[in-house]
């Protein structure tokens, strides 16, 4: 659906995008985030055909930016971050001034605006004056303006700034819907908003993308070892004898303990040790121990832990996967030293900056 290729769009203080290079399969929902100024919204006024990129290629659904402008745009749905409306204008009369300017056939451009209300939510507010209404049904009616014309590609850049708690989880579900008859990249500085409703993620830092890959696969990428946290009830001492003899385990830490318990033997607890009478026997049998339990090659150990466990008959009350967060990912990714500068060579005067 869309593919960017090697595409720079350079200035003369050096500022702008280096190499971009991605495509997005049709149905993807992608995430695009950056640090201010990193080229996020750069990039999409490349996408959108609004800045002619100073080198590299730009397709939509198989139409070149550059050689086919207006049946590329065609095909593209843009909500900036400032919506593009006319405060004077009522929600209907907006949308059909935006029906006329997409070239919707005049039979259609009725029914097109009636589901573009319908499906944002905006029933009952057709003849409001856009200035009376609020931040939230304003992007509304932004997201209304970009599906009008049933685009194959939306572009969003930060759709829900600015709003409140309730507006978010509207327009996040909203463009979760959209996503099922849509491809939909989307800006966002609301890290959350990328494991809610994107099924890829792309990083961007100081104008060169430094990551892209799916949600789940962040941690592999990163490089991560293999962390789980678990809770058992039962004796100490035999749980970690029992997670010890596993292979796929390189390290038993509990959780509060100065120091890992290793795997080897030579340092094992003693596996005979028991309570000295029968109400210590049944106290160590209530307590329970949490333990970070570290994989030996990466590998996923959960369903090993669960079944040696469960032989032992030393029940797991709690077992979480422990990973890198999609913000220490992002932190990780973008506050590294400042990549060096293009040559001279390579620099060129934007003219329509």
């Amino acid at each position: 659906m869309l593919e960017v290729k090697q595409v720079s769009k350079l200035y003369e203080n050096d500022r702008g995008v280096h190499n971009i290079d991605f495509s997005m399969q049709r149905g993807e929902i992608v995430g695009f985030l950056g640090p201010n100024g990193a080229g996020k919204t750069t990039t999409m006024r490349m996408i959108t055909g609004y800045l002619n990129p100073t080198r590299g290629q730009i397709w939509v659904d198989g139409l070149s930016m550059a050689d086919n402008p207006k049946k590329a745009r065609r095909k593209i749905g843009y909500l900036p971050e400032t919506p593009p409306l006319y405060p004077e204008m009522t929600v209907q009369s907006y949308l059909q001034f935006i029906a006329n300017l997409r070239d919707v056939p005049a039979r259609e451009q009725k029914l097109r605006v009636g589901e573009a209300i319908d499906k944002l939510g905006l029933q009952g507010r057709e003849k409001q004056i856009i200035r009376s209404l609020s931040k939230g049904y304003k992007q509304r009616l932004g997201l209304a303006q970009a599906i009008l014309h049933q685009p194959d590609l939306l572009i969003l850049d930060e759709p829900t700034s600015g709003l409140d708690p309730k507006q978010i989880i509207e327009i996040r579900q909203l463009i979760h819907e959209l996503g099922e008859n849509h491809t939909v990249l989307l800006s966002t500085h609301i890290l959350p908003e990328i494991n809610a409703i994107c099924n890829r993620v792309l990083i961007i830092n100081q104008g060169r993308v430094v990551l892209d890959e799916r949600p789940e696969q962040l941690g592999r990428t990163m490089g991560e070892t293999f962390e789980v946290s678990l809770e058992v009830k039962g004796p100490r001492e035999r749980i970690l004898t029992e997670l010890r003899s596993l292979e796929a385990v390189s390290a038993v830490k509990e959780v509060g303990a100065d120091a890992s318990v290793p795997t080897e033997a030579s340092t094992a607890v003693e596996t005979d040790a028991v309570p000295q009478d029968a109400d210590a026997a049944v106290r160590a049998a209530a307590e329970s121990v949490k333990l970070l339990v570290t994989s030996a090659d990466r590998s996923d150990i959960r369903e090993a832990l669960f079944f040696r466990l469960a032989e032992a008959g030393y029940p797991i009350l709690e077992m979480k996967r422990e990973s890198l967060s999609l913000e220490d990912i992002f932190l990780k990714l973008t506050t590294d030293e400042p990549t060096a500068p293009e040559s001279s060579s390579e620099k060129e005067v934007d003219t329509d900056a």
